[in-house]
């Protein structure tokens, strides 16, 4: 199958996958499952990628372990959160903008199932490359993923340990990777998307592929990534985080600035 079609299928999918889980959402007034069920239809398409791909076998079931491993490894950290929290601060926030009206709803959930298949294109352009595992932009696709989605790992297990002792409630977490990255999770997972990209370097739609990184560093860093989660941290720590945004890198991990010392 070709591009078009796996794309096609995977937002008829995810739309309908999206439905399910704007009616669960509803039902427990916490919108936060649009996340949980984002990363679980990704995964899906992933699979579905690499099942239904014209390319040869590697390419096609390593985007199958690839996407699938990732976004079932996201999908069960981000549901492990949002059955133990209270619903998101910037989706209580969205909340108290747009009201409760199902259909506002059912709209953004949508719009979340049309991002599965933005996002499913990599996928369907790395799992029609024709390579075999010898071939070097295969071996560095596979360094690369493990490089990303191990650090996105880290630096996820890094901030539950933080957040699960009561003594740093309200505090900013600068432990491990989040003393060099305000969001290393965000940079490790731009950093993924590479991986695709190298899968598809020897088929007939590598620029395809490109649109992995370039959307999604967009998505991070001016749409719905840091403003959101920035705005949010703000609101409940305040002066404590902007001392971390004046101190620490936005993304990319850079060693912190020195904090400065009042003048006498």
């Amino acid at each position: 199958m070709s591009l078009l079609p796996i794309v096609l299928w995977t937002w008829l999918g995810a739309a309908l996958g999206m439905t399910a889980v704007w009616a669960l959402s509803m039902r427990l007034r916490n919108a936060g499952f649009v996340d949980v069920g984002w990363a679980g239809l990704m995964a899906a398409a992933a699979l579905f990628a690499g099942a239904a791909g014209g390319g040869d076998a590697v390419p096609r079931a390593l985007v199958a372990l690839f996407g699938g491993f990732w976004g079932a490894r996201l999908c069960l950290h981000l549901l492990h959160r949002v059955l133990r929290e209270p619903e998101d601060g910037r989706y209580q926030a969205m909340r108290a903008a747009i009201g409760d009206g199902g259909w506002r709803w059912f709209l953004f959930f949508q719009f979340q199932a049309f991002l599965v298949a933005l996002f499913s294109i990599p996928f369907a352009a790395a799992a029609g490359a024709d390579a075999d595992g010898f071939e070097p932009s295969i071996v560095l696709a596979v360094l690369v993923w493990l490089f990303a989605v191990g650090g996105e790992a880290l630096a996820d297990r890094q901030l539950a340990v933080f957040r699960a002792h009561p003594g740093n409630r309200g505090k900013t977490c600068r432990v491990g990777l989040w003393a060099w990255s305000r969001h290393p999770n965000y940079f490790f997972e731009w950093l993924h998307w590479f991986a695709y990209a190298l899968l598809a370097w020897c088929g007939p739609y590598f620029l395809w592929s490109l649109l992995g990184p370039v959307v999604m560093l967009l998505f991070l860093w001016r749409v719905s990534g840091i403003p959101w989660t920035e705005a949010q941290a703000l609101r409940s720590r305040g002066d404590d985080y902007r001392r971390y945004q004046q101190e620490v890198s936005a993304f990319f991990p850079w060693p912190p600035k020195t904090a400065r010392s009042p003048r006498h």
